[in-house]
């Protein structure tokens, strides 16, 4: 739910250069109305963050009970970077960081996000991604979806690649949230180019294809676009 005391005093706060500001929306639910999405270097880190009308995080994610159909929410920042940036095959789509949750399956591998002993149950915890995103009709008109790979193909992967048949990587960069606001905290060596990228943010819905057949996760809904049109105008500062 929007929240007027708090978007007010989040408009208070100085503005960042390069960041992307949007008005809130009450029609949005305050989890994924964004204010404002921004990316700053802090010495050899980049930092990701966007701020929400709402409490970041707080959605309604009902499990599936299977990983077909799963549904997934996510806070994404797109960004003009090319997907070599961070080890995948160049010129193949959108890149684009994603901090993630989704409670029918784990896609991090080598992570126990929940610190149980157990690599493979924690799905349901935000984490991170890098995807490349493509224009792909078969999700409905204009929809994107994570880029498959075709079965035999061998594409250039980053090293912490989970294993799924997508262009998909699991970094293990752990979001913070804290009440109005996600964070990310990414290593700049890990990334080429970074500093003079221009990038957007977008808040979001994925659902695995239900017959677990290509396109395996569509982009389904698009709650909100901090830049209205992802024209990416947001610059690194």
């Amino acid at each position: 739910m929007f929240r007027p005391a708090l978007a007010l005093a989040l408009s208070a706060l100085p503005a960042v250069a390069g960041e992307i500001t949007s008005p809130a929306d009450p029609a949005h639910l305050g989890a994924v109305d964004i204010l404002a999405a921004r990316v700053t270097i802090d010495g050899r880190t980049a930092v990701f963050q966007m701020t929400l009308s709402g409490t970041a995080g707080a959605t309604d994610l009902a499990p599936a009970g299977a990983l077909a159909g799963a549904p997934v929410h996510a806070y994404v920042w797109p960004t003009s970077l090319d997907p070599a940036a961070v080890g995948f095959e160049p010129a193949t789509g959108i890149l684009a960081l994603v901090a993630t949750a989704h409670p029918d399956f784990d896609d991090t591998p080598l992570y126990d996000e929940d610190a149980d002993g157990s690599l493979v149950n924690d799905g349901w915890k935000w984490h991170s991604h890098w995807v490349v995103l493509t224009p792909t009709p078969d999700c409905g008109e204009g929809a994107l979806a994570v880029r498959d790979i075709p079965a035999g193909a061998t594409p250039r992967l980053p090293a912490t690649w989970p294993g799924l048949p997508l262009l998909i990587d699991s970094p293990g960069y752990s979001p913070v949230l804290s009440g109005a606001e996600i964070t990310l905290r990414v290593p700049l060596p890990a990334v080429t180019g970074l500093e003079s990228a221009s990038f957007d943010g977008v808040t979001a819905a994925l659902r695995v294809n239900a017959d677990l057949h290509t396109p395996l996760l569509c982009v389904t809904d698009v709650f909100d676009v901090a830049s209205g049109e992802l024209s990416l105008p947001g610059k690194v500062n």
